[in-house]
């Protein structure tokens, strides 16, 4: 067998049919967020006690209002769609491009080799992977390569368009939650102002008023803002693995050379994630 891969010219490849494993905590953004609230909290420690920075009011305005407002900026399915696509960001890793493209070659060989049919195997193995189990079937079933390539670029445009739509929302509330701390601010400022006749509550109010400006920054700066970048940036890299998928389903519906679809590949993957699984 290692002779004949040799004279055929392809390395020899494991044989891929099932993708990694996306479930799993991302743990990037979790020591991220991590490190910064327990950076925050420190120094909250050793300047005072942390309990001068709870203030229920000052909470309820900063949080209470960033989500009123952009509520009102969105429909109530945007903003619940947020909440199913910040879950995923969290929970689910994202399978490796080159990864996929070897994985992707595999299944061009086997099916020059055995035919599409023989995916029909696969196929109970790739519940969990919906895009890629419609690509296959609709191989398959023998459906046109035009019609292939259309349903499959409106699905990764669908995901595009979905995950921006989650990204802006984050942005928004990021823009909003400064501004609502700066309204609790001036609340307090205004409550300060009216009881100048007691020095004593002086101090202790210019305190409450401050803290939902720091609320309002926390929230921004350490929460909406960063997860809006790891939406964007885990959006990017699903399109990439979607457009893998999407070129091998319409390579191995033509019946191209394995090895033009490494070719087609690595001209869409980056220089760091490029295969070589053919001499």
């Amino acid at each position: 067998m290692a002779r004949a891969q040799a004279r055929s010219g392809i390395k020899r490849t494991p044989r891929l049919t099932t993708g990694p494993k996306r479930s799993g905590f991302d743990l990037a953004t979790l020591l991220g967020l991590a490190s910064g609230f327990g950076l925050v909290f420190a120094a909250m420690t050793l300047g005072g006690t942390p309990r001068m920075f709870l203030d229920l009011p000052s909470f309820l305005i900063v949080v209470g209002g960033t989500l009123g407002v952009t509520t009102t900026c969105f429909s109530l399915s945007e903003m619940l769609g947020v909440h199913r696509t910040l879950a995923k960001t969290l929970v689910r890793g994202l399978p490796r491009p080159d990864a996929e493209a070897r994985r992707m070659l595999g299944l061009a060989e086997q099916a020059r080799r055995q035919g599409v049919m023989s995916f029909a195997d696969l196929l109970p193995a790739l519940k969990g992977e919906r895009f890629l189990s419609k690509a296959v079937t609709m191989v398959m079933d023998g459906m046109p390569i035009e019609e292939v390539e259309r349903v499959l670029r409106r699905e990764v445009d669908e995901m595009i368009f979905r995950h921006r739509k989650s990204a802006s929302v984050l942005r928004k509330a990021a823009e909003i939650a400064p501004a609502m701390g700066l309204i609790g601010t001036l609340i307090g400022l205004v409550q300060m102002l009216g009881n100048l006749d007691d020095p004593a509550t002086i101090g202790p109010s210019m305190a409450i008023a401050l803290i939902t400006t720091f609320y309002g920054a926390v929230l921004a700066n350490m929460v909406f803002a960063p997860l809006a970048a790891k939406l964007e940036r885990n959006s990017a890299e699903e399109a990439l693995v979607f457009n893998v998928y999407l070129t091998a389903a319409a390579s191995i519906a033509r019946k191209e050379n394995p090895r033009r679809l490494e070719m087609l590949l690595n001209a869409m993957l980056p220089p760091s994630a490029r295969v070589s699984v053919f001499d």
